[in-house]
């Protein structure tokens, strides 16, 4: 494998891995409702597990409410079991054709709770960080050792993974330093 395609890789994981932890960070809500709370929870429709957001519209009509509407009116009772199923802090009630999600006030615990597991969520994605990092030095020492580029260059390869590393770590601590701020204001 060619050095230059070595890098790619490791950088493109690298940046899956950010983003994935920012959608992680996008679905611990904050007492502000947002249709990424709910979309990956899955509801038994027509025989199958569907995501959410498969099955239905997703807004949030004010920052305190969630609102799902199904397009097929005979899954709504699937899907207000499904919500309450997931167990995500707010308790789903029906009212027409539509499933709509009060999110209640965080008390101080919850937030500190939510701190905790954002800083989890960072760490997940740091580890998935430095596994491509590792991933890549390996790809760019063995690239030395098949003599495919020299010693010179397998240092400034892995001087530019590792520059790739702490951009991605400094990513997600930054969104991470927001996303505690966004929690702990009151």
């Amino acid at each position: 494998m060619e050095a230059d395609e070595i890098l790619t890789l490791a950088t493109d994981a690298m940046k899956k891995a950010v983003d994935h932890t920012l959608h992680e960070f996008g679905t611990i809500h904050t007492g502000k409702a947002s249709p990424a709370m709910v979309e990956g929870v899955h509801v038994d429709a027509y025989g199958s597990m569907m995501a959410l957001k498969e099955v239905a519209a997703i807004t949030t009509p004010d920052s305190r409410t969630i609102s799902v509407q199904p397009w097929d009116k005979t899954v709504l009772k699937a899907v207000e079991a499904a919500l309450l199923k997931a167990n995500l802090g707010f308790t789903p009630n029906i009212m027409g054709d539509k499933v709509y999600c009060p999110l209640p006030e965080l008390s101080k615990e919850r937030r500190k709770d939510l701190v905790k597991m954002c800083h989890n969520l960072a760490e997940h994605g740091k580890v998935g960080i430095r596994a491509a990092r590792r991933d890549g030095m390996d790809g760019i020492k063995q690239s030395e050792k098949d003599k495919t580029i020299s010693e010179d260059d397998r240092k400034l390869y892995e001087k530019e993974i590792q520059s790739e590393t702490d951009k991605a770590v400094k990513e997600i601590d930054d969104h991470l330093k927001r996303k505690e701020e966004e929690l702990m204001k009151v």
